[in-house]
């Protein structure tokens, strides 16, 4: 399917890490293992107490596990790998290794930036059309949501990595990353073709998280302006309060994806590249959990209930 039969290299070496000096390697190894065991233990309790309180049966918070599932399947399809060459010699990757791991961070990244736009429209419709919540936000029109967002994710995945993956590879196989992104893969292919792949996966990718840009910025468009329809301050604040912790989400993520795509070519370094990447991989799905959690007082109350009550039932 990913066109094995096309290429002439059997495997690639990521050598995002090979060009720093091999005493920070160790050092790098601890930090990135500490901020994804947080980034798993912050999203999964996120999950559970979801699942586990009927209070937080609620689109929003429906839309929000979703959300911290892509995380935790995005981070899982690259940091382990990252994390083991880290202390590995041996940074070799094969060709059908390398795809999969394509795949399975496209899939729930992109996933990810739809189920931000839902959860944009979310908010839109609970402020600005709040009598017709429970009609336009139904328990299946939300589950048609999410899995539409999956579902386009998948769809950007395999479109993405099967026309990669179809190019001839030449022999050179050294990949100047420590995953397998688009571009340092598609400098190791050869073809005629390579240019016009190129130009479609950027318009893809790009029309995608532009679009998903978009329409979160019409949505709070809308909703400023609803809010400051409000007669009362507090009534304001308190609309406001519902749309922060998603607000700053969607400001982290798109800040640091314009830094990494919209920079001019040849800006950094390698390790300057490899340090700005660690933000989207690394960063990114950390900072998410812990927004989400200390700005949300009714999710903050959910995880106290949960898990606190049990461990220290004198605390409750």
């Amino acid at each position: 399917m990913l066109g094995l039969n096309y290429t002439s290299v059997s495997e690639f070496i990521l050598i995002g890490f090979s060009t720093f000096p091999q005493h920070l390697l160790p050092v790098f190894f601890l930090l990135f293992l500490l901020m994804y065991l947080f980034t798993l233990l912050g999203n999964l309790l996120i999950m559970a107490t979801v699942w586990s309180e009927r209070s937080l049966h609620t689109p929003m918070y429906l839309f929000l596990c979703a959300l911290s599932t892509s995380e935790v399947l995005y981070t899982f399809a690259i940091i382990p790998r990252m994390l083991a060459d880290l202390l590995s010699t041996d940074r070799s990757i094969s060709f059908r290794a390398c795809a999969s791991q394509m795949l399975f961070s496209f899939t729930p990244g992109f996933t990810h930036s739809f189920l931000l736009t839902v959860m944009g429209y979310d908010r839109y419709v609970a402020i600005c059309h709040p009598l017709r919540y429970n009609v336009l936000m139904s328990p299946q029109g939300c589950a048609c949501l999410v899995a539409w967002s999956w579902a386009g994710g998948l769809f950007i995945g395999l479109l993405v990595t099967s026309a990669v993956f179809h190019l001839p590879f030449c022999g050179l196989n050294e990949v100047h990353h420590f995953l397998c992104h688009v571009p340092p893969l598609l400098k190791l292919a050869c073809g005629n073709n390579v240019p016009g792949v190129a130009l479609g996966v950027g318009v893809v990718c790009i029309t995608a998280l532009l679009g998903c840009f978009l329409l979160i910025l019409l949505s709070y468009a809308f909703i400023v302006a609803a809010i400051l329809r409000i007669p009362s301050a507090e009534g304001r604040h308190k609309a406001f309060s519902t749309c922060a912790s998603h607000l700053i989400v969607v400001i982290v993520h798109y800040s640091f994806a314009c830094v990494i795509y919209l920079k001019p070519k040849g800006l950094y370094s390698e390790e300057g590249n490899t340090l700005m990447a660690i933000t989207y991989t690394v960063l990114t799905p950390f900072l998410s959990p812990i927004i989400f959690s200390l700005r949300n007082k009714e999710l903050k109350i959910g995880i106290k209930k949960t898990f606190l009550s049990k461990l220290y039932p004198s605390s409750i």
